[in-house]
């Protein structure tokens, strides 16, 4: 095991306002279990007709995730759910677990069918009996295809408000971007597709009491990676909105998690005079017992070399993708990657954070690291 606790203290960490010190009588440090991007399907969800017409290049994957779905899938589930109850008796026992978004693939081509799919994989978590509610945020594929966004609204979202209430009965009517608060940690999930989110952010940072802040975003805040404009607000026209985010992200000393890419990554960077932190995770898991690939560390690692640890994605956009880490590189101050997918194990102990960043059903954590800042 690579225990780096140290690793993401790229900046020293800027003392909290008096409204945000904890109080004299501690909350009890409690766990949660991190999931990334699922992609839960089945060819059956899918009208077939329509996905020629439309996405037929989405075709092979759909095949793919469908096998997964059947194949590995269990066995994460159940690795999960023998993590929950090893922890169950700790000094921070579990207290929910969290997905990124993408819980579903997507791409079925009817609401009726995408409703369908939804209900089917609600049943399999149901199924797994992990004893801890399940919550998450929205992913793209979540909401993508004819009749995805009614079937979301339909399925998902009261399923994410009743997990919701479960974890903090205090929380208010949940929508796609909706808060709650579990010991003395905020957990803001930020809905990547809604173009009044950023403003919702603001105010609920502005309101902020918690000692820590975690922000869940599906897609990527700041790039890792061969795909490094596949992250939030990405291009010219968005500068502003980006600029805003990554402000309110350093100056809260936010700690984001993600997905979207299906690969490992923690990186700590600079904004708004202070720093904030960034872990992904993947559960798109291809072999239960796998061990990590193309495995980076440090800033030496943090450069347009990255796109070429996906040489056949789109060549054209190579040298763009380089100039985009060239701009980065200066306020990005720790960087680590890998491709694997798994789960991860959170540990919230008064003012300190760690992850333990497990590859596929492995008992032991390839990576051990401090994500607060």
């Amino acid at each position: 095991m690579t225990t780096r606790r140290r690793f993401l203290q790229g900046c020293s960490a800027a003392a909290l306002p008096a409204s945000l010190l904890p109080a004299a009588q501690a909350a009890r440090p409690f766990s949660f279990i991190l999931l990334g991007d699922l992609h839960y399907d089945s060819l059956s969800h899918h009208d077939l007709k329509w996905l020629d017409e439309h996405h037929a290049g989405d075709l092979s994957q759909i095949q793919n995730y469908s096998r997964l779905t059947t194949e590995t899938m269990p066995g994460l589930f159940a690795a999960v759910k023998q993590r929950i109850a090893a922890l169950k008796d700790s000094a921070a026992p579990p207290a929910f677990v969290l997905q990124v978004g993408d819980l579903v693939e997507g791409l079925c081509g009817s609401a009726e069918l995408s409703v369908r799919q939804n209900r089917e994989a609600l049943a399999f978590v149901a199924q797994q009996q992990l004893g801890v509610p399940f919550v998450f945020t929205k992913g793209n594929h979540d909401v993508t295809g004819d009749g995805a966004v009614e079937a979301f609204d339909e399925v998902l979202r009261p399923f994410m408000e009743q997990e919701t209430h479960k974890v903090d009965t205090a929380a208010a009517r949940t929508q796609a971007s909706h808060t709650m608060t579990c010991g003395e940690a905020q957990f803001a999930f930020f809905d990547a597709y809604d173009k009044t989110s950023l403003e919702w952010l603001e105010a609920v940072a502005a309101r902020r009491t918690a000692r820590h802040f975690f922000v869940i975003i599906h897609p990527p805040v700041v790039p890792y990676g061969a795909r490094a404009s596949w992250h939030l607000y990405a291009g010219e026209k968005l500068k502003a909105q980006r600029e805003k985010l990554l402000e309110l992200l350093g100056r809260q000393e936010a700690m984001v998690l993600g997905g979207h890419l299906h690969k490992y990554s923690a990186l700590t960077r600079m904004a708004g005079g202070h720093s904030f932190t960034q872990l992904a995770v993947s559960s798109v898991v291809s072999a239960l017992n796998q061990k990590p690939k193309d495995v980076l560390h440090g800033m030496d690692s943090y450069t347009g070399d990255q796109v070429n640890l996906e040489p056949k994605h789109a060549p054209d956009t190579a040298q763009a993708r380089r100039d985009i880490y060239a701009a980065e590189r200066k306020v990005v101050t720790a960087f680590d990657y890998a491709d694997t997918a798994g789960y991860a194990v959170v540990t919230v102990n008064g003012a300190q954070v760690e992850a333990a960043v497990h590859a596929g059903t492995q008992a032991e954590a390839f990576q051990t690291l401090k994500i607060s800042v």
